[in-house]
């Protein structure tokens, strides 16, 4: 029979186990995260409720119906067929293509130039280093939205009228742009693609193979020449075997006008050109403090061996260098990325300019567009932050 009174024992026991949790930094680090969770919940449930209230007291509808209404309005670049009847959805996928257009080719050129100028600033040379370091100095340190303006206003802005055009190798370069020929493709031309396709892919398999080669044996393979030839040589002979079936069409000034071929428009050009410039001082500084953190015992040992420079930064600077470069290269891939929504300031239609911009203003849905717009920004982000990782673990000298 119970006499009513408690264990002596439950109590302590009781008071043991909670100081135990309490000093667990695991458990307790699972609780303040709970909480974390748990708070920030609840304030988004309360902004969410707040604003649909607020919306629905100012008669203004909510939702993405309004991607499937009638635009109204021309785009000066579209890479897909648009036209003024088609809806604002269309307008969205045409903005978004414009804005990876030029992430990709700033991306590309920047990189590129950054590089030759990151080992230039290295030169022995007195005035290609310091003209490197001049170039450096000035683009890296005038802000982006001027280097537009500057492209823009006081140099494609400046060019002659159509009538006028300058002319080059079949192109023509005014103030409304510059119009190239265009090749169009003809029956059989997608066999030499094909070729060119399986050339990269041989090239691949050729790059491995001639690396697994050197590092058992020692030798060397002319990985380069046998890549030229795979990916160039090789579809240019089937190209011509095929009857070159392509087709230049070539523009012409048909009233104050060019018509046909392809055009670039000025928008485009500038906003490519000051991106280009600016980000490639910023990655010529990194390219120069990879090279630089690479022992120098390192280019002491080739020199010794009689290697020649540009095979000494090929083979041994540069892939030791990678490690370095390419983290913080890939925060300058993201802030080109970024910076390109500044083409708005001088009209090219970028996802900025046409949906978070005309879109914006015709339907009133501000949250709707911008959610969208920054989906884009966020995910192009990502995604070329995971390729960057995937290529940063790939080139990493010791395994992860």
């Amino acid at each position: 029979m119970s006499s009513g009174i408690s264990d002596p024992e439950q109590t302590p026991k009781s008071a043991d186990q909670g100081t135990k949790f309490w000093n667990d930094p695991a458990k307790r680090a699972l609780l303040f995260q709970g909480i974390l969770i748990l708070t920030l919940g609840l304030f988004l449930s309360e902004i969410i409720s707040n604003t649909l209230h607020n919306l629905e007291q100012r008669g203004i509808t909510t939702g993405f119906d309004f991607l499937g209404v009638e635009a109204g309005f021309g785009i000066i670049q579209s890479l897909i067929p648009y036209s003024e009847v088609d809806s604002y959805g269309t307008t969205f996928i045409v903005g978004l293509l414009n804005t990876v257009l030029v992430s990709v080719l700033g991306i590309v050129a920047a990189t590129f130039l950054g590089f030759i100028l990151g080992v230039a600033r290295l030169s022995d040379n007195w005035l290609i280093s310091r003209l490197a370091a001049t170039y450096i100095e000035i683009f890296r340190n005038i802000p982006l939205l001027l280097q537009i303006f500057f492209w823009y206003f006081a140099v494609l802005r400046a060019l002659p009228s159509p009538r006028q055009s300058l002319e080059a190798f079949g192109g023509f370069l005014n103030v409304r742009g510059l119009y190239l020929p265009e090749p169009i493709a003809q029956d059989g031309f997608g066999v030499v693609t094909g070729t060119f396709i399986v050339g990269i892919i041989a090239t691949i398999l050729v790059k491995r193979w001639a690396d697994k080669r050197r590092d058992d044996t020692g030798q060397d393979f002319p990985t380069g020449k046998a890549g030229l030839g795979l990916i160039l040589a090789l579809p240019l002979a089937v190209f011509f075997v095929m009857g070159m079936p392509i087709e230049m069409e070539y523009p012409a000034l048909k009233g104050f006008n060019f018509r046909g071929g392809m055009t670039i428009i000025p928008e485009l050009m500038a906003l490519w050109l000051a991106l280009t410039i600016y980000t490639a001082a910023f990655i010529a500084e990194i390219v120069r403090a990879g090279i630089m953190a690479v022992p120098k015992g390192q280019l002491e040992a080739a020199s010794a061996l009689g290697m020649p420079v540009g095979r000494t930064l090929r083979l041994i600077i540069i892939p030791q260098a990678l490690r370095v470069i390419i983290p913080p290269l890939t925060s300058q891939y993201l802030n080109l990325t970024k910076n390109s929504s500044l083409a708005t300031a001088i009209g090219y239609p970028d996802l900025v300019s046409v949906f978070a911009g005309t879109t914006l203003n015709q339907t009133g849905q501000a949250i709707e567009v911008i959610f969208m717009t920054m989906a884009v920004y966020l995910t192009l982000s990502l995604l070329t932050s995971m390729f960057m990782n995937w290529y940063n673990n790939r080139t990493a000298l010791i395994e992860r």
